[in-house]
């Protein structure tokens, strides 16, 4: 797949002046009640052009890449003038804040349409269908729900007036796989409990098979950031990983690039080039053909193992596209320290995200009682409830409330490990399904309730991975900079 096939999706485009087609006005915008671009001189709606489709994915071979996507050339220029077709007169258009600018002479608007080689106009825009006022409804209801361990200076200055429409920059890639897994299962045939000494302990039997998946799949609009900021779903200035876990959004709805849909909303330029994103396609490729497999395991009730996994991606198809986000911002600042925080709104399907400041002095304080609760709890049952000569462990259990109730309480406030789950997500199809399970032994008495090696709901896609991975370290050290910022 070195030789890539450029797809021109800008064909045709002419930058200048786009006009209605029933008055010939350049004063267009998108209506995103009725999902038409709306000319605001006559008032006349028409129907946005549907992006193309292109060729079947499971024909697809080699690499094809929409000329939107094409690498970014370092020294391109951001600054392009356009000559006022109506005038004569030369507009300059900074396309590293827009695409469009008015006239200073005739008031005419014109647009960029055809791709520039500085990332800044992509293959396919996915218009806004969720209005300011839904949106800042849904952030008020998300922050409303976490008002009582909020900071109070995050409650005083909280506000939805602020609430922008953004276009951010990602990747749409298609791509045709083949994959064969094989390794071992196990098939739990009985589980009994044994009393042994004062203790009762659960034991398992299971059956021992040979396990191998061999498939061909398709995945259509798995959608990659390609911004080197949002990419960074670790960042410790920024919540980040909030944008990321508000998709999927409905890319087969996307439409043919058009300069008029960002009218009225802000957008944020491509700054990463297809080979820079190879490297998480391939590791979500793989996330999504385990997850696939997963539907032929239900016998496989203690887990498999995947001792070989292997997906080759036959073909593949890239595509630029801009994707609607509703985004409330809050700058946090504390002991020389700040913290950008999210709530973001998906603009397709209203699914909404965020981080909220916390008040750390009020949630150790009720963390306290709550763990406070708990020993009370433990004294109770076990010196009041339960038999004196039985050896119970539960009842020590209630030790944790405080400490649970803390992680819980802190982790629904930051949601440090909120993420898009890829694997599950993404559309696929799957055909040639071909299964081999053959059977090796019997195996008695095992203490675990689920094969301890087993990896077949692993996810090792790079932006997920650094979120799980990258969650409980966040978390501690998130945790004791919030003790230091607040004390």
């Amino acid at each position: 797949m070195d030789d890539n096939k450029v797809i021109r999706t800008d064909a045709g485009a002419v930058n200048g002046q786009s006009k209605c087609p029933k008055c010939g006005a350049t004063d267009i915008s998108y209506n995103t009640e009725i999902g038409k671009l709306r000319c605001n001189f006559c008032r006349h709606e028409f129907e946005p052009d549907i992006a193309e489709e292109g060729r079947d994915i499971a024909s697809l071979e080699g690499q094809y890449i929409g000329s939107g996507a094409v690498d970014i050339k370092a020294d391109a220029e951001d600054i392009i003038t356009l000559k006022c077709g109506s005038c004569g007169a030369e507009v300059v258009i900074d396309t590293n804040n827009s695409t469009q600018a008015r006239c200073h002479w005739c008031r005419n608007t014109l647009s960029i349409n055809s791709q520039v080689p500085n990332g800044a106009v992509p293959d396919a825009v996915l218009p806004f269908k969720l209005g300011r006022d839904e949106a800042r409804s849904s952030i008020e209801k998300f922050v409303g729900s976490r008002k009582f361990f909020a900071h109070p200076r995050f409650k005083r200055e909280f506000t939805t007036e602020n609430v922008m429409g953004v276009y951010f920059p990602y990747m749409v890639v298609d791509a045709n796989t083949h994959a064969e897994f094989s390794g071992q299962g196990e098939h739990e045939t009985r589980r009994y409990t044994v009393k042994e000494g004062d203790d009762r302990n659960t034991y398992y039997d299971a059956d021992l098979y040979d396990v191998s998946r061999s498939f061909d799949m398709t995945v259509s609009g798995l959608t990659i950031e390609s911004s080197k900021d949002k990419l960074d779903v670790n960042s410790r200035e920024k919540t980040t990983n909030i944008v990321n876990s508000i998709m999927p959004f409905d890319t087969e709805n996307c439409v043919k690039w058009d300069s008029n849909y960002l009218k009225g909303f802000t957008s944020e330029k491509r700054d990463v080039n297809v080979d820079g994103l190879k490297g998480i396609v391939g590791e979500q490729t793989k996330d999504i053909a385990r997850y696939a497999a997963n539907d032929t395991l239900d016998f496989y009730d203690r887990g498999v193992r995947w001792d070989n996994e292997r997906v080759e991606i036959k073909g593949q198809k890239w595509m630029a596209a801009y994707l609607p986000v509703w985004l409330y911002s809050y700058h946090q600042k504390k002991g020389g320290k700040s913290l950008l925080h999210y709530v973001a709104v998906n603009a397709r399907t209203n699914e909404t995200m965020g981080s909220v400041p916390i008040h750390m002095p009020r949630l150790w304080i009720v963390s306290a009682f709550v763990e406070l609760l708990g020993l009370l709890a433990t004294v109770l049952t076990s010196f009041y409830l339960l038999d004196p000569n039985e050896h119970e462990w539960w009842p020590w259990a209630f030790l944790l409330s405080g400490f649970i109730f803390f992680f819980a309480m802190y982790s629904r406030y930051r949601n440090q490990g909120a993420r898009h789950y890829h694997e599950k997500e993404t559309k696929t199809e799957v055909s040639d399904l071909r299964c081999s399970d053959e059977f090796v032994r019997s195996r008695y008495k095992l203490s675990n309730s689920m094969m301890s090696d087993a990896n077949n709901n692993h996810v090792g896609g790079t932006l997920a991975g650094n979120a799980a991975s990258g969650a409980l370290k966040m978390l501690s050290e998130g945790i004791t900079q919030e003790i230091k910022n607040q004390f």
